[in-house]
């Protein structure tokens, strides 16, 4: 019998399953018979894996813009993102922040490229253009740059001997031990036949992994439960991990148990983060540094004013 649920996660963050029918997988993108192995949960193995690093990165809309031309006004933002990395050492026992950086872009569209005063608190905004008229654009383009700076570093951190944890999909899929890390799900990719084992899925457990895609877009994936479900429906605690397809089948397989055993030893509890436990305890810390390191909104918004309004 059906039942309703109440969502684990905080209104405010969305819900971890927010189906889209724009957004479902083709027909005949999804392969289930990549791994040769029974459709049921598979439990996590810890092969001692020593160093883990988990990449992320935050953006943020600090300004809209206009440029008045005589054709028309032309739109225009100021963004800020912020990309960095935890590094945990599982034989200390110890983690720290890495490679945090923070870019400033302000982008226009139409081919216009912004060039902006100085500012106070010594920010700098490098000047985008976008060629057409799309506002839409104008977002995607610091979303791009953010993630190009999440895979530059995680490809940098999985070349030095980590395994790589890199929150949202994976960005620029290669041949090291890194996977991408999906903490909400806007599709079901599993077929009706393979769909059940969601619920059959017990904490450290996985499914055997699929393939999504085709060509270079080809990659391996796969779903985890990071905690028991008690209580709750068939998709909570669920990630969806994924890996570039041209690992082959036996080293993925690797990963995947790895991901199905270590994760959730870091998964974050409902009283702590209101994204739990989805929301891995290293990425919520590492997101929080950033954010302060991409300085108070406030302020940067009041820079841009002055610095815009002085210069009118």
């Amino acid at each position: 019998m059906s039942r309703l649920f109440v969502e684990g996660w905080m209104p405010e963050y969305g819900a971890s399953v927010e189906p889209d029918e724009d957004l479902r997988a083709a027909e005949g993108s999804v392969d289930v018979e990549v791994e040769d192995r029974q459709w049921e949960p598979i439990v996590g193995i810890d092969d001692g894996i020593p160093k883990v690093a988990f990449v992320d990165g935050v953006r943020r809309i600090d300004a809209r813009l206009l440029l008045d031309e005589v054709v028309g006004p032309v739109p225009g933002i100021c963004g800020t993102y912020a990309v960095g990395a935890v590094l945990w050492d599982r034989v200390e026992r110890s983690s720290e922040v890495v490679g945090e950086t923070v870019a400033r872009l302000a982008v226009l569209t139409g081919g216009n490229v912004p060039v902006l005063p100085p500012l106070d608190y010594g920010l700098s905004y490098e000047g985008v253009s976008v060629p057409d008229d799309d506002p839409a654009m104008l977002v995607r383009t610091v979303q791009i740059a953010m993630r190009r700076a999440e895979a530059d570093l995680a490809e940098e951190l999985a070349q030095g001997g980590y395994f790589v944890v890199a929150d949202g999909p994976l960005h620029e899929p290669t041949e090291t031990d890194k996977i991408g890390y999906i903490k909400s799900h806007s599709r079901m990719y599993l077929p009706e036949e393979q769909a059940p084992i969601m619920g059959q899925l017990g904490a450290a457990e996985r499914t055997p992994l699929f393939t999504i895609g085709e060509g270079r877009l080809r990659r391996y994936s796969w779903y985890i439960r990071l905690a028991d479900r008690t209580g709750g429906h068939s998709w909570s605690g669920i990630a969806r991990c994924e890996a570039s397809a041209g690992l082959g089948a036996d080293a993925v397989a690797r990963l995947a148990d790895r991901s199905a055993a270590v994760l959730p030893s870091v998964a974050s509890e409902s009283h702590i983060d209101p994204r739990a436990p989805q929301n891995l305890v290293p990425i919520a810390a590492l997101e929080s540094d950033l954010r302060h390191r991409m300085g108070d909104s406030g302020l940067v918004l009041r820079a841009l004013r002055t610095a815009l309004g002085e210069a009118a």
